[in-house]
């Protein structure tokens, strides 16, 4: 197929879908191969930048997706009334750092290591759609393991998870001691004072789970 045509049909697909397109979709519908399709998707984002237009593509892992730039927030904001990014309250962002660092990891897991009941918080957290379950941990009672999703790519700025800061991590010993409680790639689990560090809120910071703080905070 021609380079041209190839590069038309990809940004009319990402056009309509108003959503992530995976490269391997785009691959399969356009009968072309993979690397082809990420070489055209970059030149139309170098293109983009390059011409300062009012839309760029986004590049989530392996999927595009096509929005506007950040610089006119203010303006289709205003003309469209678009929802803003979700606000997040300090238990939730804690959570979502560590499902994020350590994914795919459970809920036990996660209350580990900030030692307070964690439901509300995933509860919330799927609920905006930040995160989504992703299968059950090969463990007694096999819990849920948790993921983060595209809209937390796209909510924090992020390409890929390899761009998250790199976070000091410490030994946290006894996170799976107990069934369930471990993530799902069998890593160690970081202590307070790394999480809060992570998130840039001091470790000594109330971390109550409780749905009074989470109405407080939004």
């Amino acid at each position: 197929m021609d380079h041209k045509e190839l590069a038309r049909i990809c940004e009319a697909v990402l056009f309509a879908a108003g959503e992530p397109v995976e490269t391997e979709r785009l691959s399969f519908v356009t009968e072309t191969d993979p690397d082809e399709i990420r070489a055209v998707m970059k030149e139309l984002m170098d293109l983009y930048a390059f011409e300062r237009r009012g839309i760029r593509i986004l590049r989530l892992e392996d999927s595009w997706q096509m929005c506007s730039q950040n610089d006119l927030a203010p303006w289709v904001t205003r003309a469209l009334e678009t929802r803003k990014p979700p606000k997040l309250s300090a238990s939730q962002l804690e959570t979502l750092t560590i499902i994020a660092y350590y994914q795919p990891t459970t809920k036990a897991f996660v209350e580990k290591l900030r030692g307070v009941d964690s439901a509300y918080s995933v509860s919330a957290l799927l609920n905006k759609k930040l995160i989504e379950e992703d299968g059950r941990l090969e463990a007694p009672g096999r819990p849920i393991l948790y993921r983060t999703t595209p809209d937390f790519l796209r909510t924090f700025g992020l390409e890929s998870l390899d761009e998250l800061p790199e976070m000091e991590k410490v030994q946290f010993s006894t996170a799976a001691e107990d069934g369930g409680e471990a993530t799902g790639s069998g890593q160690q689990a970081t202590g307070d004072r790394a999480v809060g560090a992570a998130i840039g809120r001091p470790p000594e910071a109330e971390a109550s789970d409780q749905p009074a703080e989470e109405a407080k905070a939004e």
